[in-house]
């Protein structure tokens, strides 16, 4: 760092270590520029993730939190600790949301939210590691980011757990560079919502673990100071790990059940996550990231890979750890059990931000730096406008035209049938939708559709209904007395190779009715069984 950019305050008694580095305004033009440059990229932040927010139709996973978060409170409890524990910060957030509208503009509208106030939680990241310059580069960067716009616009937990990882790096680093009890407090109390908004949060914690054993005997701290600090961190830690304990106990009763369809991932898995990671589809914003990561951390040579070394070289240890070891961990854990996801890795995005901004601003010449962000920034609303109309990391079922057809095609007296209970949600997202309630499992005539024979637990959506799959003996029973049976299927094995449940269906269903109709949609199949 030149010293024309940072200047290093003289360590206090409330201060262990020197670490707190400034980048003083020339002028008061200068102060309101920077201030009038990041206001800027907030409003640009509304606007780019406002743009084509209902374009795309909501799809399962949307429309099992919008079903969750509006069920009754008892089932919601139910549901929350007998399956749906890891996003529950986000479901109760958007409990409260859906009490003042219901339409998908306004139910993924909260993930707008969140996901805007990303950009001055990252700025006062970087300003924390870095300085006002690369604290600006890195909040343009994630503002016109099509990694963060994907999932501003989708209605799950991703834009919050994103937030709560920037802010829980923030306050641990303010903390720091200044151990006083409202940075204590504030990395505890963001560290646990972050938990609870994403069980992945704890790979975040442990890599705030790993840096900090790296920032070892670094050269402003006294021996004294150094133990003190590390202390204080693991009192720190213990209090969020009694604190997450339930969530931890809710992750042992279910095992890796909730996760067992991740695929294990493959070199070419791992290629596309950094490529999607960085803002684009495609490799040349990848390769400029890259060249810009290498220039922030080049200068340091070999004491990159050193223990205990100054703070210029500590932070860019955090940062890349905290960029690369949740990914490395849990590809090598995915042999023996798959759990790599790519948008469960979306907390590692700040990392990469702030270390590109970083490799930028080495560019002493403003005009340089200028042509770089401005490339980059191109090349991210390529992105950008990718994922107005497409997904990076995964392809959207059609459950909720399925649904649709199956509304708009029902005669009185059809009963329907879910080839697995969880189907049933966006089956129950688009009825509410139509039928203009805001409360889901609410008592239908037959215009907003048939009979529910399966899952059927109560008068409306119960938590029980979130899972099972119908018996043959169920069928038999229930069927026959109706002269129509709808069948929605999702998920139910490749063409050619359908899962236990689908043959059951086919082969009882068969049995009372001679005639059926299919209809495909992506991921879904709808079947009409009729007696004519």
């Amino acid at each position: 760092m030149r010293p024309s950019e940072a200047a290093v305050n003289q360590s206090t008694s409330d201060s262990p270590c020197r670490l707190s580095f400034r980048t003083p305004f020339r002028s008061s033009v200068d102060r309101w520029a920077h201030w009038l440059t990041l206001a800027m990229l907030l409003v640009l932040g509304v606007v780019i993730r406002m743009q084509c927010l209902a374009y795309k139709p909501f799809w399962f996973d949307e429309s099992f939190s919008a079903e969750v978060a509006r069920i009754s409170g008892g089932n919601f409890l139910h549901l929350l600790w007998w399956r749906e524990a890891n996003m529950s910060l986000y479901y109760l957030l958007l409990r409260m949301w859906l009490q003042f509208g219901h339409s998908e503009f306004y139910i993924r509208s909260l993930s707008v939210v969140i996901a805007v106030a990303t950009i001055p939680a990252i700025y006062w990241l970087a300003r924390l590691l870095y300085d006002g310059r690369v604290a600006l580069v890195a909040a343009a960067l994630l503002a016109f980011n099509a990694y963060s716009v994907r999932y501003a616009q989708e209605a799950r937990s991703y834009a919050l757990f994103l937030l709560l990882a920037t802010l829980s790096s923030a306050f641990l680093i303010a903390f720091i560079r200044e151990p006083v009890r409202r940075n204590r407090v504030g990395y505890v109390l963001v560290s646990i919502l972050a938990v609870y908004a994403h069980f992945y949060a704890l790979l975040l914690l442990a890599a705030h673990w790993l840096t900090m054993r790296w920032l070892g005997s670094d050269e402003g701290c006294t021996e004294r100071s150094g133990a003190k600090l590390s202390a204080q961190l693991r009192r720190v830690w213990i209090t969020i790990g009694v604190a997450v304990l339930p969530l931890l106990v809710f992750v042992a009763k279910t095992g890796a059940g909730p996760i067992r369809w991740i695929q294990r991932p493959g070199f070419r898995d791992l290629f596309e996550f950094f490529e999607h990671l960085a803002g684009a589809n495609g490799w040349p914003l990848l390769a400029l990231c890259s060249v810009a990561c290498v220039v922030a951390v080049w200068p340091l040579g070999k004491s990159l890979w050193t223990r205990g070394q100054a703070w210029e070289v500590w932070r860019c240890q955090f940062l890349l750890l905290w960029l690369v070891f949740p990914v490395l961990l849990t590809v090598l854990l995915s042999f023996a059990r798959p759990v790599f996801l790519s948008r469960y890795m979306i907390f590692c995005l700040p990392a990469l931000s702030i270390l590109v901004a970083a490799g930028l601003v080495r560019l002493r010449q403003s005009w340089l730096l200028t042509v770089a962000l401005t490339g980059i920034l191109l090349l991210c609303m390529q992105g950008v406008l990718f994922v107005y109309a497409n997904d990076f990391d995964t392809e959207r079922d059609a459950s909720g035209a399925a649904a649709g057809f199956i509304l708009d095609h029902a005669q009185p007296g059809d009963a329907v049938v879910f080839h697995i209970a969880a189907t049933r949600i966006p089956y129950e997202f688009v009825r509410s939708q139509r039928s203009g309630e805001n409360t889901a499992g609410s008592t239908f005539t037959a215009q907003f559709g048939p009979e529910i024979l399966f899952p059927h637990h109560s008068m409306g959506l119960d938590y029980r209904d979130f899972t099972g799959k119908p018996t043959a003996d169920f069928l038999r029973a229930a069927a026959p007395s109706d002269p129509r049976v709808w069948i929605m299927l999702m998920n139910n094995g490749p063409a050619g190779s359908p899962d236990a449940t689908t043959v059951t269906l086919t082969e009882i269903l068969a049995e009372s009715f001679p005639k059926v109709q299919r209809w495909q949609f992506a991921k879904v199949e709808v079947r009409l069984y009729s007696r004519e």
